[in-house]
């Protein structure tokens, strides 16, 4: 399962912010997949559950980000969202592009702080 192996990733990532904040619990988990990222969101957050057990992100919440894959259209001189995966090309005028701006991403946005969440509410 690919997306186990993202999980733990992203708990090491964010174990090793805690321990430069000086500890603490995780609220939140904010991340940003892109659709070109071969990871399926679901499973991901299904992963993050499993592996963030005995963990200090154990009871986070995690809110996903998906982004669209984005290229350049050269016709119109623009970026265009995609409405899928296939094909690139743009959707207003059908010019094929394989100028990929967007939608590979796979990236730890942020962190809330249990601490933080609490001062919040």
């Amino acid at each position: 399962m690919h997306e186990l192996s993202i999980a733990i990733r992203v708990i090491d990532l964010a174990e090793g912010h805690l321990r430069a904040a000086g500890g603490g619990r995780v609220a939140t988990v904010r991340l940003r997949v892109g659709l070109l990222a071969g990871a399926a969101t679901e499973a991901l957050r299904s992963a993050l559950a499993l592996a963030a057990q005995g963990t200090p992100l154990e009871a986070a919440t995690v809110e996903i980000e998906e982004v669209p894959v984005r290229i350049w259209c050269p016709a119109c001189q623009r970026e265009v969202d995609l409405p899928g995966l296939v094909p690139l090309a743009c959707p207003e005028c059908g010019e094929r592009s394989g100028d990929v701006r967007a939608g590979g991403e796979l990236e730890l946005e942020s962190l809330v702080l249990a601490a933080e969440a609490e001062d919040a509410a």
